[in-house]
């Protein structure tokens, strides 16, 4: 692994240098130790027009492994303020595009930000549990997605992930001491869907609930039982 010292260093150079060796090393990390299984691939070869995709999340890998295996698509990532106050994760974020949102919060600018970029005809990915599960196991979606996907109506694609959790482990205490280990990684891309229509017997409440869970369950329904936490 790359030092912490190293980590600094890198990051002190030029934005555009910055862009192009984070991209290098991390690439490289990625194709030396994640061994990648892709299935779905045909449900976003022929998509057309801005996409919303939404994915579980289980390691600060995700975004790496997704911006690789979702290269001609171009995704900006919607992404934690917190990941730029680290100088690893740092790395990441100059490597993929990215759209900054504060966690566990009603962060009205970032979301903002999102439906004027999908608006905009750019491919958004966003991570709707907000943050990444420390069990494997998914936890609740933020409202924040459906409030996306209903300001902009785009079509939504649902992606699975797993073994990330393995190839990039949570350290609790320090993100800088995050380790890449061998790991399979699979990825399973889902068939585009569309928020439900709202019911006449339901509130505006209800209904946000019911078409979260909608989404969350796209997400769950491709990847292992173990992996789908509340939403089994």
């Amino acid at each position: 692994m790359i030092s912490g010292f190293m980590v600094k260093l890198i990051n002190m150079l030029p934005d555009k240098l910055l862009i192009c060796l984070s991209r290098k090393i991390l690439n490289n990390y990625i194709d030396k130790y994640a061994h990648i299984k892709l299935e779905g691939e045909e449900n976003i070869n022929k998509i057309k027009g801005p996409v919303l995709f939404v994915s579980n999340h289980l390691s600060n890998s995700d975004g790496l492994v997704l911006n690789k295996i979702l290269k001609e698509k171009n995704p900006t990532f919607v992404a934690g303020v917190k990941l730029n106050e680290n100088s690893l994760t740092r790395l990441g974020i100059h490597m993929v595009k990215t759209i900054p949102i504060k966690p566990n919060s009603a962060d009205k600018d970032a979301i903002s930000n999102v439906v004027k970029a999908l608006k905009g005809g750019q491919n958004i990915l966003i991570f709707p549990e907000g943050t990444r599960s420390r069990t494997g196991a998914m936890i609740e979606g933020k409202k924040g997605t459906f409030l996306i996907a209903k300001m902009t109506k785009v079509p939504i694609v649902p992606i699975g992930i797993w073994g990330t959790e393995k190839l990039l482990p949570i350290n609790n205490e320090d993100m800088g001491k995050e380790k890449f280990q061998h790991a399979d990684v699979c990825v399973n891309i889902g068939k585009p869907i569309e928020l439900p229509k709202i019911n006449k017997d339901e509130n505006k409440k209800e209904y946000r609930e019911r078409a979260m869970d909608y989404i969350m369950k796209s997400i769950a329904n491709l990847i292992p039982e173990d992996y789908r936490g509340m939403y089994k």
